[in-house]
């Protein structure tokens, strides 16, 4: 690797990270991902002064930052000599352990699942954590942190009240479903939600179907629930391949109003013709993206004895927030309560705090308002970059969710592109894994959270070369 395509490297992960970092924090990171993930061990650096005028940052605050990965031995140098990268030594293996992982333990690791890398160029579901107006965020812990609040410390029995009407109010507003308080349960996300339906609704060798392709999270938690898993190709305007002798099926999971991982809005009518042959005891809706105009795709409905919507804040406002809710029937919501209770226990009082003076202020709808018009022209930036590309059955519509999905023809390996995308630190997600054997779809699915402005342009030109380059 010669000195320009190290200086080159350098300047486009420097570029993508977050500018609301310091300078040599930004400096800092970009090297770290540089040498674990691209550079190899000994490779020399260009000067201190090449490196600081690639990016037009003071040769002090490089040198502090070089400082810093020297100290994690990320680098070593030697006077008059250079700096050199040094990749962290692998611990050495563990020792055989007698007793395995379960069966079900093993399966789920064996699947797809979360990505080890969670920043970079078009890391798909992870939302705009930069632009999150975070000074208000802090000022609200500020006032709900107070001697009187005490009682915020300790447990959060069926959760915190008034976030139960903030969330109640938030969804009439933007999803257009009337419910009471009672039947809102709060969660700690997305996958606790589902978890709790798979613990509370079914049993060890249950059936639950769901659709080609899938999100593979709820996957890894049905499996590791012990539930058997139908899966049957969803294909956008035709509706849901039926089997030819449907079985017992004890819940259905769909998605919401706007598929994953697909990235294209569902209906309403095809999930019905799905639940009449099937006869699901319960539908599990993941309400997973959405936008305000577009709850005419969801199935759910509050006043049914088997339907339940699973929602999270984590994709809306920032994933370590860990906060969601489950809308369940209402002779559920007593049981599915005190289970939540007993299984997970309950607390985040402070969180659940904040988040409902959030939403009562109309900061979250004014959130939502202003980055779903950004996330749309984002994605046609994408779009616009990806249509044309040689091998591309089609690329899902700009919206104003944070994913997007570009299939390409059935003989494309989809796995063995994200691959090489991700040693040029564009990080994507391949589509077949999340299909059922027999679909042959293949596709890329990528998110457009991480990237704004004209870094988004930059990066979506260089995808498109690169894939040109491995499509070609």
């Amino acid at each position: 690797m010669d000195r320009k395509q190290v200086l080159h490297q350098f300047v486009q992960l420097y570029a993508l990270q977050p500018e609301r970092l310091s300078k040599q924090v930004r400096i800092e990171q970009a090297l770290r991902q540089a040498i674990t993930q691209q550079w190899p061990t000994g490779l020399r650096l260009p000067s201190h002064r090449a490196l600081s005028e690639a990016i037009s940052v003071a040769r002090q605050t490089l040198a502090l930052a070089v400082g810093t990965l020297l100290k994690e031995q990320l680098l070593k140098t030697a006077h008059g000599q250079g700096t050199w990268t040094c990749k962290p030594v692998a611990p050495p293996p563990l020792p055989h352990a007698n007793t395995p992982l379960s069966e079900r333990a093993q399966q789920v690791l064996q699947g797809p699942g979360a990505s080890v890398v969670q920043s970079g160029a078009f890391v798909p579901g992870i939302p705009d954590i930069a632009q999150f107006p975070m000074r208000k965020w802090r000022q609200l812990y500020s006032s709900v942190t107070v001697p009187q609040n005490a009682l915020l410390l300790s447990y959060s029995t069926g959760g915190y009240g008034p976030l139960k009407r903030a969330i109640r109010d938030f969804l009439e507003r933007w999803r257009n479903i009337r419910c009471d308080t009672e039947q809102i349960i709060i969660t700690d996300g997305t996958h606790n939600g589902i978890q709790l339906c798979a613990m509370a609704l079914a049993d060890v060798g249950d059936t639950v179907a769901m659709e080609s392709p899938c999100y593979w999270g709820a996957r890894n938690i049905f499996t590791a629930a012990g539930l058997n898993i139908e899966m049957l190709p969803w294909l956008p305007g035709q509706g849901h391949v039926l089997p030819d002798t449907p079985g017992s099926v004890t819940l259905a999971y769909l998605t919401g109003s706007h598929h994953y991982p697909l990235s294209v809005p569902t209906s309403a009518t095809h999930k019905q013709r799905l639940c009449d042959a099937l006869s699901p005891t319960y539908v599990v809706e993941d309400d997973y993206e959405f936008n305000r105009d577009d709850h005419t795709n969801l199935l759910f409905d509050a006043t049914s004895a088997r339907h339940l919507l699973v929602g999270s804040f984590s994709k809306m406002m920032f994933p370590g927030l860990r906060l969601g809710y489950l809308v369940v029937p209402r002779h559920l919501a007593g049981p599915m309560n005190r289970l939540r209770s007993e299984l997970f226990r309950e607390g985040r009082m402070l969180d659940q705090a904040v988040l409902a003076q959030f939403i009562f202020d109309g900061d979250l709808d004014t959130w939502c308002r202003r980055i779903q018009r950004d996330y749309l022209g984002r994605q046609q930036v994408l779009h616009d970059q990806l249509r044309s590309l040689p091998h591309v059955r089609g690329v899902s519509p700009p919206s104003g969710a944070i994913s997007l999905c570009v299939e390409f023809e059935p003989k494309i390996n989809d796995v063995q592109l994200a691959q090489a995308l991700l040693k040029e630190h564009l990080i994507v997600r391949p589509l077949s894994p999340v299909c059922i054997k027999g679909d042959t779809r293949t596709g890329l699915v990528m998110g457009v959270g991480m990237l704004s402005g004209e870094t988004l342009v930059r990066e979506a030109q260089r995808l498109r070369r690169c894939l040109e380059a491995l499509l070609g």
